[in-house]
Parts: C-alpha cells; structure tokens; sequence
C-alpha cells in the first residue's frame, strides 16, 4: 500500500479511503459530504478535469489524478461531457485553490457539491499510482466528514462487499431514456468580444481564443447530408458535437435499442458510443442488435466500448485490463500507415486481438503495451477505435476519423 497509509487518524483529516482489504488512507476533504464506494483507477491527464469526472465511461469508479494541481481553473457549463456526472468521486495531492480562468463559472468545490461528489486532498497520490500499477485497481470506499468522524469497520465491509466493475452492465444506467435529435456543433468561444466583467480574473481587454478550423474532423461536404443513429451507450457530448460537426444529421437512441429501433429511424450508419462497465454483460443486448446491422451491410463506426461491442459481435473476445489506459498521452500506431497518434483513452476492459474471426483486421496497437486499439471488417463500411478522438489530445492526430465515416457512407452509398 502508499507510504501515507496509516491506521491511526491524524488529528485534522476530514476525509478518508477504506480499502477492502482494511488498508486507510487519510486526508483532507472537500465537495460533497458524502461515501462513495467504486473501483479506483488513475488518470494522467494534466487538463480537461471537468471533462473527466462527467465521461459516463467513468460510471463505477473513483478517479485519483496524477496532476497534482486539480480545481484551479474552477468549472463551467461548456466542458461537461453528460448532465449527470457518473464518477463516484476523486483522489488529488494539493488542496483546490480558488479558480483563475477567465471561463470559470462556478468553484470547483462548490460544483462537485452541487453533484454530490466527494474528493480527498493530502494524498501521496504517486504511491497510489504505484500501487494500482503493480496490483490492478482496487475497490475502495471514500468517504468525506467534516466533523472527521468514520466507522472504519462498516467502511472496510461496504468496499469488501462491492461486487466490482467486472461482470457488471452500466451502460443501461447512463444512456438516454428516449431518442433525441442531436444538432450542437463543436464548441465556439462564447463570448468572442471583451470579457463580461466577473467573468474569470482575466482584464476585459483580453478576447477569447479561437478555437482551430475543422476542430472535430473538419468541415464535411456542405452540399452533401447523412443520417446517423448514434447508440448512447454512455456518449460524452463532444463526439455527438463532431458527428455533427462533420456533416451528419444525428439521432441518439438508448442502449437497449433494437436493431427493429434503429432501422426505424432509416439511417445511412450507425455509431456505437463509449461507455462504462464490462462490455461482456453489456454484450448481451448489443451483440444481437449489432450483427443484424452487421447483417444488412450498415456502415458502422464505434468508439471506446462500441468498439468492444463491434468486435464481440464480429465474434472476438474481451477481458479486463490489469490497470487500464485512462489519460491524453497514449501513443497509438496506425498499422495501415504507420503514422502515430497520441491519444486520449479510457477503458479497462480490453479485446484480444487474438481471438479475431477471419476477415476482421487489426487496424491500431497501442505502443505502451501492444494492446489492440482498433479493427475493420475487410471489404466491409465497419471499423472502430479503442480511444477518443473528440478529446483532441494530439490535438488533432485522430479527428479523421469522423472525416472516414462521413466517407465510408458516401462509398457505400455510391455502391
């Protein structure tokens, strides 16, 4: 366990993490007074926390990140990936200071409140690291008390008894209820003149920044329209922004759909969304709705946990990963033409690029340890992707990849 862990209280923690194992770790709370039991993953990335604690993909899970400086920026109403945020809670070293950037809107700490989200400070947040490293993520309970009363005992049997990440089905619990039209395009500064005053601790003679042309794949023919339905297995709202940043008209449906349900709506292509849990359980309703698309040459593209669904339809196997890839510094080779892209991932479960039928290729590893990271169906309009091109780590090494849907339709539209 982390050198920080500790058996006795130190006389001003607030906050505390029981493992199931017994082990404590103590430290200073801040958000939401509240427990949380999960899986405690890390994260790497330096940017983008607001983004993160709202991925569904992080459903089940309490975040521990590696950046030390977690909070500073405060938060606002265009970085949030989903309406209700799925993460049970977060893990960080130094205490959150007040924001200083000109898009805060809210504090950090009083946003996680207004969630329901708790987090702990004073962690030696590298020794945790370490630690599910070398053992795989553990389950935990975290639990924030102002007036720093905790009963360890209950704490360690509510984190023994959580049945963990592996078996479950959370895709059901963070996808959309009904479909709906999705018409948002990729972000644009809001307020493009001078700043309102307040706004930030920025001068209003500062402007906001532009963001690049063509950010979320590039501009798609203008002349040209598609239809996609997009299957919400827990879709964070920028790849809804860049499917229809690059041209498409886009209907969300829930996870459950049928494949009856999505032919309903006539699409020229189907999107398989990412998504949290074990993508075997999830399997159970996806696969069969997946291989009749499959089954009527629809063109398909799948990110994160709809490449998982993909593959299992397609007949190959996944399992869950030692410790995951959870960051925006993945490097991912392209094998069809060895160019490398640094990525933005999220995932703990993993296919085996050896269990492929024939005819499936693996189009993408991942160079920090061989994983698969992709596939395509030869002669077929289906591929998808392991990582997250909307996050736009590189910033922009894997934004072709909406660009080669809206393709892929258009070829297999043109027969």
């Amino acid at each position: 366990m982390p050198k920080t862990t500790s058996p006795k209280q130190p006389s001003n923690a607030t906050a505390v993490i029981v493992f199931a194992n017994g082990d404590v770790i103590w430290g200073k709370g801040f958000g939401a007074q509240t427990t949380a039991v999960g899986e405690i993953c890390f994260n790497t990335s330096m940017t983008g926390y607001q983004e993160i604690l709202t991925d569904p993909s992080y459903a089940g899970q309490i975040i521990t990140f590696t950046f030390p400086h977690i909070g500073n920026t405060g938060t606002n109403d265009e970085d949030l990936e989903t309406t209700n945020p799925a993460s049970r809670g977060l893990i960080v070293r130094e205490d959150v200071t007040a924001p200083s950037n000109w898009r805060n809107m809210q504090p950090f700490d009083e946003w996680l409140k207004s969630y329901d989200l708790p987090g702990i400070s004073g962690v030696d947040t590298r020794a945790l690291t370490r630690l599910i490293r070398d053992t795989g993520a553990p389950n935990a309970v975290m639990c924030h008390n102002a007036d720093g009363q905790f009963d360890i005992s209950a704490l360690q049997d509510e984190a023994a008894s959580w049945p963990g990440l592996e078996g479950m089905d959370l895709a059901k619990e963070v996808s959309c209820k009904k479909p709906y039209t999705w018409t948002e395009k990729c972000w644009q500064p809001p307020h493009p003149g001078p700043l309102p005053e307040g706004r930030g601790h920025s001068s209003s003679a500062n402007t906001a920044p532009s963001p690049p042309r063509g950010e979320g794949g590039g501009e798609g023919d203008s002349t040209t329209s598609y239809k996609v339905v997009a299957v919400d297995y827990g879709a964070k709202r920028n790849i809804l922004r860049c499917l229809a940043n690059v041209g498409f008209d886009v209907t969300v449906v829930p996870a459950t759909s049928t494949a009856q349900d999505i032919l309903s709506h006539k699409p020229d292509g189907v999107f398989l969304s990412n998504g949290p849990g074990d993508p075997a359980a999830t399997g159970e309703y996806a696969v069969p709705m997946i291989k009749t698309l499959l089954e009527q040459n629809m063109p398909i593209f799948g990110i994160c946990l709809g490449h998982q669904m993909l593959a299992l339809a397609l007949g190959a196997k996944t399992r869950k990963m030692h410790l995951g890839h959870r960051g925006a510094n993945q490097p991912v080779k392209d094998l069809t033409t060895n160019k490398v892209e640094i990525t933005s991932q999220n995932h703990g479960f993993e296919v085996i690029a050896e269990s492929f039928p024939a005819g499936v290729s693996e189009s993408h590893i991942s160079l920090f340890d061989g994983s698969n990271e992709g596939l395509t169906l030869n002669g077929k309009p289906v591929f998808s992707v392991q990582y997250h091109p909307e996050a736009s780590p590189g910033p922009m090494d894997s934004n072709y990849l909406f660009k080669r849907f809206f393709n892929t339709i258009k070829e297999a539209k043109a027969g």
